[in-house]
């Protein structure tokens, strides 16, 4: 019989996961964003934020690379970087 893998709703919150990111990283160049907020709500560790045009940003510290904000962003005002040291 298998028990529950998480104790606590929320949980992934206090794990920092961004250590084992994908070997890319999302980099906001800030230059044609429109706000439409795409990113933040289509990520699936919520680890982007901000408001207003050219001001997102995302918390690496969660994010894991998948690329996800940088595929629906209609202006490609997002960019996936290789992942410095790796």
């Amino acid at each position: 019989m298998f028990g529950p893998l998480i104790a606590k709703p929320g949980s992934s919150q206090n794990n920092k996961t961004g250590s084992w990111r994908s070997g890319l990283k999302p980099k906001y160049l800030k230059k044609n964003c429109i706000a439409c907020n795409m990113c933040a709500i289509i990520c699936p560790e919520k680890c982007i934020s901000g408001e207003g045009k050219n001001n997102y940003d995302c918390d690496y510290v969660f994010c894991k690379g998948c690329g996800i904000c940088a595929t629906v962003c209609p202006k490609k005002d997002i960019e996936m970087v290789k992942e410095e040291g790796k």
